[in-house]
């Protein structure tokens, strides 16, 4: 980050601008005439006050429908930094953010949430950058029986919520192998499924493919009381494609847990999630964790800068778009974070209605052109003068 560390882009702009500016620079930038605050309940508020960490609220409404009843949503999303040193045990250093996040998901539940995700590995740091298999695949848990998915089992029952939390996974069954991986538990307490992420980052210091590879669970959209909900991995997210194909599975919220840092993709991470919102008529919530992280041994970024030990600042900026366009203010750039938003889902169909872009999107041609694209004799279809 810069010099001046820039906290809140939202808090920028209500400390220096008039009232009226204010209003239409925030119409402009978030696509509400009206900013619409979701009250949050004195209790919540107050775990937050007491263990320090951010928490807003906000909701998109749709229109009164004859036919349908409101289908309201509470979503939370959480953004955290680690608790302990890089160098402490593997099992203290989860723990402690287990804690930490337990307490973020309580303040949820006090705001009647129904369904929660977490950051992209959230259990651990980041320790992709440094190429180093130990102690970091020590982390790596089983999707369905692990410690976390276990431990959340119980809140997800005791909270009638439904928990989405992204691991280093360890498939036991096939080969000890490793993959990135977002669990869903349903809000009976059930394990629902997973999902591994489909498009692994090889750019700057994201070496994960040192770890794991593409997934291979395809699109899965998994069908809760609380709506059809998917989960498009972070690097996913560069990839409109990858979006489409869990609009086209029927999802209704997909949620991009991610672990990503300033100067690499500050620029994209406000686009590219309400693009793909409005391009697919479901709601997007894209979560980025906050903080830098210290390792014990250096490690390079192969461009020619100096070995380093720190990776960061990972940037928060958690927000919520939805399928019109407009979107939340984002949280902190460099706070732990709870995001509750409000949401009627049926605006998915409102804008599919008024928009008609499944109706006008030509997916035969797209397989065509497509299927073109894949043969090894394929040519682009340039037109040139001759």
């Amino acid at each position: 980050m810069s010099e001046f560390e820039l906290q809140s882009l939202n808090e920028c702009l209500e400390k220096h601008l008039p009232p009226a500016e204010l209003k239409e620079v925030k119409r402009i930038l978030y696509g509400l005439e009206e900013e619409q605050i979701l009250e949050i309940p004195a209790s919540a508020t107050d775990l937050a006050k007491e263990h320090d960490f951010e928490i807003k609220g906000y909701r998109f409404n749709a229109r009164p429908e004859q036919t349908r009843r409101p289908r309201l949503v509470r979503v939370g999303a959480i953004q955290n930094s680690i608790v302990l040193s890089t160098t402490e045990p593997i099992e203290r250093q989860r723990e402690a953010i287990w804690n930490k996040v337990k307490t973020m998901i309580k303040a949820a539940a006090e705001a009647k949430c129904n369904v929660i995700c977490t950051q992209e590995a959230w259990t651990m740091p980041f320790a992709f950058c440094t190429r180093e298999k130990f102690p970091w695949c020590e982390f790596a848990e089983e999707a369905e029986h692990g410690p976390t998915t276990r431990m959340l089992t119980e809140l997800a029952k005791a909270y009638n919520m439904v928990i989405i939390h992204s691991i280093l996974e360890r498939d036991v069954e096939h080969g000890e192998t490793i993959w990135n991986t977002a669990v869903v538990i349903s809000n009976s307490g059930q394990y629902l499924g997973k999902h591994r992420k489909n498009h692994i980052p090889r750019v700057g210091d994201f070496n994960e493919s040192t770890y794991y590879y593409e997934g291979n669970t395809g699109h899965p959209v998994f069908e809760t009381e609380f709506g059809k909900l998917a989960i498009n991995i972070c690097y996913g997210r560069h990839h409109p494609q990858n979006w489409m194909m869990f609009g086209l599975n029927g999802a209704e919220i997909v949620f991009n847990p991610s672990a990503t840092i300033g100067r690499l993709s500050e620029p994209l991470w406000s686009i590219e999630a309400r693009n793909a919102a409005i391009a697919n008529s479901y709601f997007t919530v894209p979560i980025n964790r906050v903080g830098i992280e210290q390792f014990p041994n250096e490690y390079t970024s192969g461009d020619g800068q100096k070995a380093h030990k720190d990776f960061g600042p990972f940037y928060g900026s958690t927000y919520v778009a939805a399928p019109d366009g407009s979107r939340t203010p984002s949280l902190s750039r460099s706070r732990d974070g709870l995001l509750i938003t409000e949401m009627d889902l049926n605006l998915c169909r409102q804008v599919k209605d008024f928009w008609g872009f499944r109706m006008t999107q030509r997916l035969p041609l797209y397989a065509e052109s497509l299927q073109k694209a894949c043969e090894p004799d394929f040519k682009p279809q340039i037109i040139k003068e001759t």
